[in-house]
C-alpha cells in the first residue's frame, strides 16, 4: 500500500465499521476483532486484503456481503451494478489512481456531462465517498457492487486490460 493512501484506508474502514454497527449489520465485539485483524493486514500491504468488510465477511463470517448490498438498496436508495461487462470510460481510466480505488474500494467507471458514476463497496463509509467527491468536485451517482467485482476490475486495469 502506498503510504499516501494510509489515511483514507484507516478513516474509510473506521467509518465503515461504525456505520455497520449503527445499522445493526455487525456487533461491536465483532467489529473490534475485525479492526485488530485489519491492522495486521495493513502491515502486509496487500491491497486486495485490506478491507474491513472483507475480514467481516470472508474471514470472520459474521456478515454477508449480500446483507450490506440489500441495505444499500432498501435503506440508502443506491442501485447495484456489475461492471464485469462494462467498458470503463477511457478518460477516467487514464488518470485513475488505482491505489485510491483499492483504499476506498471504489471505481469511477463513467462520466456524462457533470456526472461521474462510481461503483463502490464502501458506500456506507462517509470518508470513502468524501474522497471521491473532493477529487471530482462534481455530481456523483453512486452504485453498490461486490468486493470481487471491484477487485477483478482493478486487477484488470493494473494489468493493462480493458
Amino acid at each position: 500500500m502506498n503510504p499516501e493512501h494510509r489515511p483514507i484506508v484507516m478513516r474509510g474502514n473506521r467509518l465503515l465499521g461504525a456505520a455497520l454497527v449503527e445499522h445493526n449489520l455487525v456487533k461491536i465485539e465483532d467489529l473490534e476483532k475485525a479492526n485488530e485483524r485489519l491492522l495486521e493486514v495493513i502491515s502486509t500491504g496487500e491491497n486486495r486484503q485490506i478491507s474491513l468488510l472483507g475480514i467481516l465477511c470472508n474471514e470472520m463470517r459474521v456478515l454477508r456481503e449480500e446483507e450490506v448490498l440489500s441495505h444499500l438498496v432498501e435503506s440508502e436508495g443506491v442501485g447495484l451494478i456489475d461492471l464485469r461487462s462494462y467498458e470503463i470510460n477511457e478518460e477516467l481510466r487514464k488518470g485513475l489512481d488505482t491505489g485510491a480505488c483499492w483504499a476506498t474500494w471504489s471505481l469511477p467507471f463513467d462520466r456524462e456531462e457533470d456526472f461521474v458514476f462510481i461503483a463502490t463497496v464502501y458506500y456506507l463509509s462517509p470518508a470513502a465517498r468524501a474522497y471521491w467527491e473532493k477529487l471530482y468536485g462534481t455530481n456523483i451517482v453512486w452504485y453498490g457492487t461486490t468486493m470481487d467485482i471491484i477487485a477483478e476490475m482493478l486487477e484488470k486495469i493494473e494489468s493493462g486490460g480493458h
